[in-house]
């Protein structure tokens, strides 16, 4: 069964246009809710949350507005981040969870994300399923079974002392000394208190979010901000969250930036010393670099990879028993812990790294020598396919011929944003340049 509102990270969309308008957000919560009543009994209940985005008021609305006409009681957590969903859906045996958030994305988007009673995000069938019965007639409750919304106070708290129970027992944070960017989004409360907590001096970066300064020159996706304030204050490390909370990028003493995959290395090898490593692999994406595969298999551990999208992550690691995996962009998946990535849970692992060894943020970033790699981004209008033009099929098969042996090329609509992304990985750097150059061009032209 085909999608068509849901990409790999949910609905998601530009507030107030399509598919994120209060209508459509209405439809999918009231197929959502007679999804998972379809028993016809009246105990049922969803959380929400939301990041900090001024659209999440409407989306949260609408949704409560759907989920309760069918009978859904509505527990609301306000601005959480998606992994803390996750874990309260499962916690509160809630039937559902939902997140509105556009995660990275600037704060004129939005997004609605679904998360099983497991705590995990829904598959691709399970969404199919809702977007079908959005089409057709949704049966209303009877008057008398309408459900209830109320907030719940308690939910980030209980988040906050859950991921507490992460961070191994007898270490500490005294004396390190945190810049902590929080996007101005979904973990501006909860992030830079559970780093206090455990002992750190937190310099917060990010936490004043005012409905459109999520993500606006900060967090993950911009982290030249937290490096500033690394090197100003002399701080140890850099944590950089993005808008939800479910991503991060880690900033050596330097202010130089590690990605996810560099941290999945540092994991990984870890975890494979202490035997705590299920399967001997990593699951990571085909965005993972070439030097991550290497540095993997220089110490026998495997790597599987996936689709683009920490739910197809997630996926392959549920069905091999893997514990461990991840994203390049910041995602990382530790199953031990969390349904879905967790970039304050992630941020705790390193910082209990550096507190174990002794070693300063920089020898523990630079786990591997990447291979020189190249992503450039054509966004294209609603409705278009450059994709499947004659003169872009052949650039790219001659890319590929040209590329073959030397590293790879990856071409691909994003699941999340109207933009095709174009990626190559080569030793030879004017080659790399070359070819994604010629490609960009190809779609530029097809436009």
């Amino acid at each position: 069964m085909s999608r068509k509102l849901f990409g790999t990270d949910g609905v998601r969309g530009r507030a107030n246009s399509w598919p994120m308008t209060a209508e459509l957000a209405l439809k999918l919560g009231a197929a959502a809710g007679r999804y998972f009543r379809r028993d016809g009994s009246t105990a049922h209940r969803v959380v929400i949350g939301k990041d900090t985005r001024l659209s999440g008021y409407m989306l949260e609305n609408a949704l409560t507005a759907g989920l309760t006409s069918t009978g859904m009681n509505v527990l609301l957590l306000g601005p959480v981040p998606t992994p803390a969903v996750g874990y309260l859906t499962r916690s509160m045996r809630a039937d559902v969870g939902v997140m509105i958030s556009a995660s990275h994305n600037p704060h004129q988007d939005n997004g609605i994300k679904f998360f099983g009673p497991d705590g995990f995000k829904l598959s691709d069938a399970a969404e199919a399923e809702i977007e079908a019965m959005i089409e057709g007639e949704i049966t209303p409750a009877k008057p008398e079974n309408i459900g209830r919304a109320k907030r719940i106070e308690d939910g980030r708290g209980r988040y906050q002392e859950f991921v507490k129970t992460s961070f191994p027992s007898g270490l500490r944070l005294d004396g390190l000394k945190v810049v902590l960017d929080c996007a101005n989004g979904a973990a501006y409360k909860a992030a830079p208190e559970v780093l206090w907590e455990l002992g750190a001096e937190v310099i917060p970066v990010g936490v004043t979010p005012n409905g459109t300064n999520i993500n606006a020159n900060c967090g993950s996706t911009h982290p030249e901000t937290a490096a500033e304030a690394v090197v100003t204050h002399g701080a140890h490390v850099g944590i950089c969250l993005d808008g939800d909370a479910d991503r991060l990028m880690v900033l050596d003493e330097t202010g130089r930036v590690a990605d996810g995959d560099q941290i999945m290395a540092l994991l990984a090898a870890r975890w494979a010393e202490e035997d705590r490593l299920r399967g001997g692999a990593l699951v990571a994406t085909v965005m993972s670099n070439l030097g991550l595969e290497r540095f993997l298999r220089g110490r026998g551990i495997g790597l599987e990879r996936t689709a683009v999208g920490d739910r197809y992550v997630v996926e392959r690691m549920r069905e091999g028993g893997f514990n461990l995996g991840g994203e390049q962009s910041g995602h990382i998946v530790m199953t031990d812990f969390a349904t879905t990535g967790d970039g304050l849970i992630a941020g705790l692992q390193f910082l209990a790294e550096m507190v174990r060894t002794g070693k300063p943020a920089s020898s523990l970033t630079q786990n591997f020598a990447t291979v020189p790699q190249i992503l450039k981004n054509v966004r294209y209008a609603a409705g278009a396919d450059p994709l499947g033009a004659d003169v872009v099929q052949r650039v790219i098969a001659e890319a590929e011929a040209r590329i073959s042996g030397a590293g790879r090329l990856l071409i691909r609509k994003s699941g999340t944003e109207p933009l095709i992304r174009v990626m190559a990985e080569c030793e030879d750097e004017a080659m790399l340049a070359s070819v994604v150059d010629e490609i960009v061009a190809a779609v530029e032209r097809s436009l």
